[in-house]
């Protein structure tokens, strides 16, 4: 008989499949969800035993199960969590998970979030292996490498076999579309279409007004959300910041979309991190006018 671990993310899974069907997500990718809590629930082995043995690949063999579910059972697994349902839930604390990592704190975590966008240990581990931490004060070699270790260690990767590698070199989605993302969100958001969930921070009275949105663009999964930092509240844009989570089977990355307020883009919606290209991307469309912050 497997162990409790498979029921376990069985029923992580299961709530995740149910969330998602409450917040509108593709119809497909929930079916995904329920369909591998199925196999968990089927399994004569646990789950562990296939990680240890083959890693991702022996899970993405069985029925069902592909990049991203493989991931999601493997976070599972070695932690106990899965931050995919912390966000659907509206429990969602990037600064304390970031905060988390040795060699990162409180502060760094607050910078990385703030000025690069960085919210998830997967794109945390992209800017440790692309140069984007390196450009950031206070990360010299020696700490660079001490997170490159701990990411590994906590992702489940080996250093040096590919699947960071991998994670830092996938091509990112184009600022197009991310922009237009972004822009369906606060649309929908504006117009009152979307569900709505109620954050765990900063929202004592547990009111459901966090409007969330799940869109499908090609393979990529994106989830949109305005953001609920303690930034975003003390700055008075969150109505403005756009978090976008994108999922493309080969590893998470996490986007900040806001309104520049100074330079050649003022007026304009910017991807953080990313303003060379939006530069560009308007450069070619050309808009008769700069978006407001919140339609």
């Amino acid at each position: 008989m497997a162990d409790r671990v498979n029921a376990l993310i069985a029923a992580r899974l299961d709530e995740a499949a149910h969330l998602l069907a409450q917040q509108g997500a593709n119809r497909f990718r929930v079916e995904a969800y329920r369909r591998a809590a199925t196999t968990l629930r089927q399994l004569e082995v646990p789950v562990s035993e296939i990680l240890s043995g083959e890693g991702n690949a022996g899970l993405e063999r069985l029925p069902g199960i592909g990049e991203t579910l493989a991931r999601a059972i493997r976070e599972v697994a070695k932690t106990g969590r899965l931050a995919m349902l912390g966000r659907l839930r509206g429990e969602s604390d990037p600064l304390s998970l970031l905060a988390s990592v040795p060699g990162v704190g409180p502060t760094l975590a607050e910078r990385l979030h703030h000025d690069l966008g960085i919210g998830t240990l997967e794109d945390l581990e992209a800017a440790a292996h692309d140069g984007r931490l390196a450009g950031v004060a206070g990360f010299g070699e020696k700490r660079l490498a001490g997170i490159r270790d701990a990411l590994a260690a906590r992702l489940g990767r080996v250093r040096g076999g590919g699947d960071a590698a991998s994670v830092a070199l996938t091509e990112p989605p184009p600022v197009a579309e991310v922009l237009a993302v972004d822009r369906e969100y606060r649309i929908g958001a504006a117009a009152g279409q979307l569900p709505r969930i109620a954050p765990r921070r900063f929202n004592p009275a547990q009111e459901a007004w966090l409007p969330v949105l799940h869109a499908q663009r090609g393979e990529r999964h994106y989830t949109a959300l305005f953001s609920n930092t303690a930034r975003a509240h003390e700055l008075g844009r969150t109505r403005d910041w756009v978090v976008l989570y994108v999922d493309g089977g080969r590893g998470e990355r996490q986007y900040t979309v806001i309104t520049a307020r100074l330079g050649l883009l003022k007026g304009k919606r910017v991807v953080r991190g990313r303003e060379a290209e939006c530069a560009q991307h308007y450069q070619r469309t050309s808009p008769a006018r700069p978006e407001p912050a919140c339609l």
